[in-house]
């Protein structure tokens, strides 16, 4: 099954990279958690590296040469991601990180130094071939320890990115998939099944009778259920269909209870081909029914309107003379949509709006942001 455009193993695709990611990016704020394996066999290597390229220069053996690069590298290592974990507001990360590797490279090189003479920093000053050797070794690390760090912080953001990218996709997804379930939930609440029974019995029962209105009735309902039908896109409805479906709609339920509801719909001509989302207008018209006309012992009467204002600004409204709203209600899941899909389909400057009627009854009204009528277009 498809989610509005993305299928399962997407999604589970999604949700496995980014686990990959999390897991190459530690985010708990620890060092033990950002020392990873991949890290410390980087600064081995390169350690083993610098070790065998200094050999020929160096009289001691091999094996302490590599015990200090070892050292070095993993106390560099160190530095670098205790500076990372260290949140000052002065300098940009990337040079509190750099300027702490380059401080502790000639730092830790000679700090390696001094077991082999006891702790005397004098025998380590005054022996020209320490001081060379320490210059070599520290000249190294103040060259690749920098560079290192510059490329480390450059994965890190390349992950970071790529963790954000993958979350932006997996949320898109789960909204495309909610997207999918809310319409699905409101085309079976259109057509569900007592509703569906109810209007067919009425029609039998007025066959029987030889009531004229018999037609008209399953006339009703058959536009009604064409225009309920799920469309292929989403993006190609327009007013004009979604007129047509709150009219079959209206005309069914004046059918249900023709001594307690009138109706009034009237859109302009040149409406009738706005993009507009599928059943936007059509969820108003069923609140204005079910929370305002079916409370009301006297009934009410429900008007379907729209009007641009402006060249900028489209609005739309469905108003009923019914009970109105109570003050203890709570905006439901359905209008929350509502808000989310007028959004969604015409950017954020979209609207809905509330607003209590006098004597009693509610208007809600869907304002849209519209552009400026091409005036050179081919009438």
């Amino acid at each position: 099954m498809h989610w509005g455009g993305a299928t399962r193993r997407e999604v589970r695709g999604i949700v496995r990279a980014m686990t990959s990611v999390s897991s190459a990016a530690p985010q708990d704020g620890s060092i033990l958690a950002a020392l990873t394996l991949r890290r410390v066999m980087v600064a081995i290597v390169l350690a083993v590296s610098v070790a065998a390229a200094l050999n020929p220069l160096f009289i001691t053996p091999f094996v302490v040469l590599l015990g200090r690069t070892l050292v070095i590298a993993m106390v560099l290592l160190v530095v670098f991601i205790a500076a990372g974990l260290w949140r000052q507001p002065w300098l940009p990360m990337w040079l509190v990180r750099v300027l702490a590797v380059a401080i502790a490279a000639p730092v830790a090189t000679f700090l390696v130094y001094l077991p082999a003479v006891g702790g005397d920093v004098s025998a380590v000053l005054a022996h020209e071939g320490r001081v060379s050797g320490f210059i070599l070794i520290a000249g190294c690390s103040l060259v690749i320890g920098p560079l290192l760090a510059l490329g480390a912080m450059y994965r890190e953001r390349d992950l970071q990115a790529q963790r954000q990218m993958l979350q932006f996709a997996l949320e898109r997804s789960t909204l495309e998939k909610q997207a999918l379930d809310a319409r699905i939930q409101l085309l079976h609440a259109q057509i569900e099944p007592h509703f569906l029974f109810n209007t067919l019995a009425n029609v039998q029962a007025l066959v029987e009778s030889g009531s004229p209105q018999a037609a008209a009735v399953l006339q009703s309902l058959i536009a009604y259920l064409r225009a309920a039908m799920p469309r292929l896109n989403d993006e190609e409805a327009t007013l004009g269909q979604e007129i047509g479906l709150v009219r079959a709609y209206l005309e069914l339920m004046h059918m249900r209870m023709p001594d307690r509801l009138s109706f009034e719909v009237g859109v302009p001509q040149d409406l009738m081909n706005l993009k507009f989302p599928a059943m936007a207008l059509l969820t108003l018209v069923e609140n204005a029914i079910r929370h305002g006309i079916d409370p009301s012992e006297q009934g009410g009467r429900i008007e379907v309107g729209a009007a641009r204002e402006g060249s900028m600004l489209v609005r739309l409204w469905v108003a009923d003379t019914g009970v109105g709203m109570s003050e203890k209600a709570i905006p439901g899941t359905g209008l929350k949509n509502l808000r989310a899909r007028i959004k969604a389909f015409h950017g954020d400057g979209a609207r809905l709006e509330l607003q209590e009627q006098s004597p009693h009854g509610l208007r809600a009204e869907i304002v849209l942001p519209m552009p400026a009528p091409d005036v050179n277009a081919t009438p």
